[in-house]
């Protein structure tokens, strides 16, 4: 993967930090950048750095309630195959205050299609439920927006469950906790 550019932002779920290469933002992770991420703009890419600050700034926007859809160049490489192909089903097709089933994922992906490509035995939702566990980009890419047929699923970001619950509670997809407290 290319060199990446690191921005961070305080959030009510905990910091979370962005990468950008020069393809686009490649990685949201919850927590502080890696130890070895390079966040001084003199040792990176201008470009990347400029859009690793923008992402950060439209997270932050996210996060306050400003803003329901990124507008960011994607860096996709760090996935690959069905992986790739799902998860760009989702950035495109699920909007802020929607949800989908893990099982309406995979038809809308089409991965009954490429069934004979999954793993003996893996029913094609719950490949899309591992794929959400890996997606590089959360939030941006909205995994969060994906339950399963019997609730919320689960969620690898963050404090786990909790996380998708705010985030969901956010976007008006569920009703508010008597303490949830958006962003000031």
């Amino acid at each position: 993967m290319a060199e990446l550019s690191w921005a961070s932002l305080t959030t009510p779920v905990g910091p979370v930090s962005v990468a950008a290469s020069a393809a686009g933002v490649a990685q949201v992770r919850y927590g502080a950048p890696p130890a070895q991420a390079a966040t001084d703009r003199a040792a990176t890419n201008g470009a990347s750095c400029d859009l690793a600050e923008t992402a950060g700034q439209q997270l932050a926007e996210y996060f306050s309630g400003q803003r329901r859809e990124f507008d960011l160049q994607l860096d996709w490489s760090s996935t690959k195959g069905t992986q790739r192909e799902v998860l760009r089903v989702l950035a495109g097709s699920v909007s802020y205050g929607e949800t989908i089933r893990y099982g309406q994922l995979a038809r809308r992906a089409d991965l009954t299609a490429i069934a004979g490509t999954l793993a003996a035995g893996t029913l094609p939702a719950r490949t899309v439920g591992q794929i959400m566990g890996s997606n590089p980009i959360p939030v941006i890419v909205p995994c969060h927006r994906v339950l399963a047929s019997d609730g919320l699923g689960g969620y690898s970001g963050g404090a786990g469950i909790e996380v998708k619950r705010w985030l969901l509670i956010l976007e008006g997809s569920l009703p508010p906790t008597l303490d949830w407290q958006p962003m000031t």
